[in-house]
């Protein structure tokens, strides 16, 4: 075996001497040094350590919460510069902790861009709250793995528990099986399996897909703006992405329902297997929300597995009089909504439902004998039920942040955020030249600065100079798109301490800058 540190060949030791063995055979192979030094074991630092260095960090973790505008919301460096300005190699020997934070804060914090900052209106803006910061710090702790109920009763019972209430949260029926994945992506990548696999007399899980003449086309359908998980789903599943079909959408950029069912009947006229539809609810690009009911009832009549993607705007469904927001969805096969984007669960929580748990669980279970044990049919083992083995224990923040806002405060907090979103909507509508280009359903706002003179490319360039030079200021930071062929500036609000007068600077920002590109 070469030694890669030293360029050397070293000779593996012996195997341990069993019971008749000699006695010294711990001593002798695993108990001194190459050059014969006996060794201590070194276990891990001093708890006493741990404790002193943790309250510097809560201190420090606590300015960081109370002020986050200290930071420009956008890092501001070059690429490469934070590998270039730490070492080559692992340290040879050990560092106190001291240097290692001190390097945290004069290294990694100025290139970080700090979605807990309330200016952070880009993508789908998120943050970490005070109850789920602190379920991660006893999650890291406590160090479970829910692999198996064995291996963390605990840990795999209160996500069944966490995954109710949330459930009930958000207004779905009864029936579900919930779990948590670590983002949409996997949780709509195992919805697309068990899709797949709810054909069971195309043997793909024995058999797979390849060389196969037998099998028909399967396709999977989508709306043109569902996110691009479904498909890498399908990609990755080997369907083809070809085979990840995009359908056309209406004026307020929901899926069409006739549409769908016109490509559908053309797919299966021609021989091919329609296997999963996709809706969304609260596209990425606008917040757009599909017809659920009508999409439900085309997917039941073609035999196909109706997956909801209401990763962003099922949060919203917390509010009582935003329930409506789910119709149709308890007619689905399967439902994924992230507590880390809406709900104030730090990265990384993504909740999955399925109808149908003996599908999804046909699709992935496969116990080797050393993970077999005496409980396994009388629990939930929730390995069982996708690729990974190891699973964080992530119900625990989820469940903590549930319990510090409870229902009344998670919903006060999705409306006021929805009602700042439709105020700055109001505002840039009143502004002359400025555009709201999407209905604003949730707390997205699509705009765009479209002042007279100017052709269709260059006012593309205009709001992208608008865009770049508010995110380079490090007060706000925004995200866009392209929607109807046209570039939009992307104005989201999703954390938990952004308020009023975060939203007004916001805007006069964007007024300043685009006067100034246009002067």
């Amino acid at each position: 075996m070469t030694d890669h540190a030293h360029g050397s060949r070293r000779a593996l030791p012996e195997p341990l001497a069993g019971a008749d063995g000699p006695a010294d055979g711990w001593d002798a192979h695993v108990g001194r040094d190459v050059d014969g030094t006996p060794l201590a074991a070194p276990g891990d630092l001093p708890v006493a350590e741990f404790t002193r260095h943790a309250h510097e960090l809560v201190e420090w973790i606590g300015r960081y919460l109370a002020e986050p505008e200290r930071y420009p919301v956008v890092a501001r460096t070059a690429p490469g510069a934070i590998r270039d300005a730490l070492p080559s190699s692992p340290p040879r020997t050990a560092e106190p902790l001291e240097t290692i934070l001190a390097d945290v804060e004069r290294v990694i914090v100025p290139g970080l861009t700090h979605w807990n900052h309330p200016g952070f209106h880009a993508y789908f803006s998120n943050t970490a709250s005070i109850p789920g910061i602190l379920g991660e710090l006893l999650t890291s702790a406590l160090n479970q793995n829910a692999m198996l109920w064995k291996t963390s009763p605990a840990a795999t019972e209160l996500e069944q528990v966490a995954m109710d209430w949330l459930r009930q949260l958000l207004g779905l029926g009864r029936g579900w099986f919930g779990m948590i994945t670590d983002t949409a992506s996997i949780s709509t990548f195992l919805a697309i399996a068990a899709a797949r696999e709810a054909r069971p007399e195309l043997d793909i899980r024995g058999r797979g897909l390849a060389g196969r003449a037998d099998l028909p086309v399967l396709r999977v359908y989508c709306s043109s703006h569902a996110h691009s998980s479904v498909d890498k789903a399908v990609m990755a599943l080997g369907l083809g992405h070809e085979n990840c079909v995009h359908i056309d959408v209406d004026e307020q950029f929901r899926m069409r329902p006739d549409a769908l069912a016109a490509a559908i009947a053309a797919d299966v006229a021609r021989g091919m297997l329609p296997i999963a539809v996709v809706a969304t609810v609260g596209t990425t690009s606008v917040a757009a929300i599909d017809p659920v009911p009508e999409i439900a009832e085309i997917a039941r009549a073609a035999g196909a597995w109706l997956h909801v993607d209401a990763a962003y705007g099922g949060a919203a469904a917390v509010v009582p009089e935003l329930a409506g927001i789910l119709d149709g969805v308890d007619e689905a096969d399967s439902v994924v909504m992230n507590p880390h984007k809406w709900l104030f669960v730090p990265m990384d929580c993504s909740a999955l439902w399925v109808k149908h748990p003996d599908v999804l669980k046909r699709a992935f279970a496969l116990v080797p004998e050393y993970l077999v044990t005496r409980e396994q049919d009388a629990v939930v083992n929730y390995m069982d039920y996708g690729v990974q083995l190891g699973r964080r224990f992530r119900a625990l923040k989820l469940w903590m942040v549930m319990r510090a806002y409870g229902a009344d405060g998670l919903a006060a907090r999705v409306r006021q955020q929805i009602a700042l979103t439709r105020a700055f909507a109001d505002w840039v509508r009143a502004e002359p030249h400025w555009e709201v280009i999407a209905p604003v359903h949730l707390s997205l706002a699509c705009i765009r600065h479209a002042p007279p003179g100017l052709d269709a490319a260059a006012t593309d360039a205009h709001n992208e100079r608008i865009m770049h030079a508010i995110n380079a200021g490090g007060e706000a930071f925004l995200s866009h798109n392209r929607t109807n062929g046209q570039l939009v500036l992307r104005f989201a609000i999703g954390n938990i301490r952004t308020d009023e007068r975060h939203v007004r600077r916001a805007w006069d920002l964007l007024r300043e800058c685009a006067a100034r590109d246009l002067a």
